[in-house]
């Protein structure tokens, strides 16, 4: 396995670090490419959310300078960005890509956003043709993995997210979300999620204002609400009690300005503002107003430690799960690993048995239809006992770690000549393991 990955979360790195290296959507089919063109790289992908940047990888040779990609792509120079990356390898990178998905590594455990995003960007990936085999192998047993947690553990059981967990916050600060009124900044999909946590907490009606204005318009039919345009946005804004906003924009949209103007409208009634938006769409000086509460997603940390504690059990459990896919991909990946030189071990034993066949066969004469078969039991019986021993040999070894050693060992001997794993080798090694009759 050259599997490499290289990145920072919402654990590593503050707030203020995440920003400086989010990819806006529309940016990650060319970053994949930028990746993939990178030295060392066979295939690549990023993963990009609020709360995470993970470059993901499967190399030439099990080592690529993945901190200088970072270092070049976000103009960042190692002492600004080293200190808060974390980045593993192989088994390693194999395992935390497998709790990722599973939402084990969120900052609410079991919030089931992540996956999506996950698959969203393996699908962005793939269609620039940045991950094929290996990463595809990698990212399509991950997501097995991911469903098999929330089927056999409770990790996910209550609808928690970090949408849910901003609209507990409001709970907090007003007491009651009845007949509060709602700006939603931004129709994506988490916006959504946080409309439908707001309303169900007795919001009296919410309005929504998105660059897309068809988008904006959208949103607001499902919740009979209004959608503003993007424009009016500032002039608007105060009739909103709560204003959730996650959009993409690279700057803060509101300012401390803002702010002032919102509150001199309102004569000075409170305003709370919850940022999910990587990059911040709330300039940290708005909460200096009196009347402005502004949390953004680090914010939302303390909110989330009681959901961690209640589901540290059934993490546990899931943590479980993991361990034993880890095992069973890195084995599997051992294994394919020795299918190439079976296969080419069977062929060059089989063109040997034919060519003696061939060698022969004017000196014996014409054969009859009986005597053939004789011909080509005898000699095929012949190669499978040759090939019993070391194919027999490849299988153990490669659930060890000595594989790479015997695989040398075999190809010295036998003279083989192997290639990079094809479409044949990959089918024969789904269809037993390694593929091989003897």
């Amino acid at each position: 396995m050259r599997y490499q990955l290289i990145g920072l979360n919402h654990k590593s790195a503050p707030l203020q670090i995440r920003e400086k290296l989010a990819i806006p959507e529309s940016r990650l089919p060319d970053t994949c490419r930028e990746l993939t063109a990178y030295p060392g790289i066979e295939e690549g992908m990023v993963i990009s959310t609020c709360n995470r940047v993970e470059v993901v990888t499967h190399t030439v040779n099990g080592s690529a300078d993945l901190r200088g990609f970072l270092h070049d792509h976000f103009h960042l120079t190692p002492q600004e960005l080293d200190a808060h990356l974390y980045e593993f390898r192989e088994k390693d990178a194999v395992r935390h890509i497998f709790r990722v998905a599973a939402s084990l590594d969120s900052m609410v455990v079991g919030e089931a956003q992540i996956l999506g995003q996950v698959k969203e960007a393996y699908a962005t990936a793939r269609a620039v043709g940045a991950v094929r085999g290996q990463l595809d192998q990698l990212f399509s047993r991950a997501f097995a993995v991911a469903k098999r947690v929330r089927t056999e553990t409770a990790v996910g059981s209550s609808s928690v997210s970090i949408a849910s967990v901003a609209v507990e916050l409001a709970k907090k600060i007003f007491g009651t979300l009845q007949g509060k009124n709602v700006f939603i900044v931004g129709a994506g999909k988490m916006s959504e999620l946080a409309a439908r946590h707001l309303m169900a907490h007795g919001c009296a009606s919410i309005f929504v204002a998105n660059r897309t204005y068809e988008r904006a318009i959208g949103l607001a039919q499902k919740f009979n609400g209004q959608a503003i345009k993007f424009e009016d946005l500032y002039s608007t804004c105060d009739r909103a009690d709560i204003v959730i906003t996650s959009t993409g924009a690279p700057h803060a949209i509101f300012r401390r300005e803002h702010g002032e103007q919102f509150l001199a409208r309102r004569k000075n009634r409170p305003m709370f503002f919850i940022d999910i938006a990587v990059p911040r769409d709330v300039s940290p000086d708005m909460a200096k107003l009196d009347g402005i509460f502004a949390y953004d997603i680090d914010d939302l940390q303390q909110a989330v430690t009681s959901h961690v504690a209640d589901r540290r059990k059934e993490a546990e459990r899931a943590e479980q799960i993991i361990a034993s896919e880890v095992e069973k991909f890195e084995a599997r990946a051992h294994t394919l690993d020795v299918v190439p030189t079976i296969v080419s071990l069977q062929d060059h034993l089989e063109t040997i048995r034919q060519a003696e066949i061939d060698r022969v066969r004017g000196r014996m004469g014409q054969l009859t239809p009986e005597q053939e078969i004789a011909v080509e039991a005898l000699t095929r019986g012949i190669i499978n006992k040759v090939m019993h021993t070391p194919i027999t040999t490849l299988k153990t070894a490669a659930k060890e770690s000595e594989a790479t050693t015997v695989v040398d060992v075999v190809r010295r001997l036998f003279n083989l000549q192997v290639k990079a794993k094809d479409g044949a080798a990959e089918a024969a090694a789904k269809k037993d393991e390694v593929g091989i009759r003897h």
